[in-house]
């Protein structure tokens, strides 16, 4: 069956819609239900910068270089031998150096 985009796509459902202001003021009504969140709590937890931290410790285990790794002379980042893409002057870079 062909269809006639051309032709107006009003339906009875479009000829009973509410009127401007009922529909805004539904929207108001839906913008008043809503929950206020207190955004102090969502930054409590932020440090700010030059903030003491002497009192922290570490919560992350640091694990020597392995074996089977290496240190990229140029972004001094410990990568597997997998990512070892050459040496530059006698010393490892890694690909994304490269």
């Amino acid at each position: 069956m062909a269809t006639d985009y051309d032709t107006p796509r009003k339906t009875d459902d479009d000829v009973n819609e509410d009127s401007i202001e009922e529909l805004k003021s539904r929207r108001n009504d839906k913008s008043a239900s809503a929950v206020d969140v207190d955004e102090f709590e969502a930054v409590e937890g932020l440090e700010l910068p030059g903030a003491d931290l002497s009192n922290e410790e570490l919560s992350v285990r640091v694990l020597p270089r392995q074996a089977d790794e290496f240190t990229c002379m140029s972004c001094f980042l410990v990568h597997h031998r997998s990512q070892l893409a050459g040496e530059k002057n006698g010393q490892p870079i890694c690909r994304d150096c490269e």
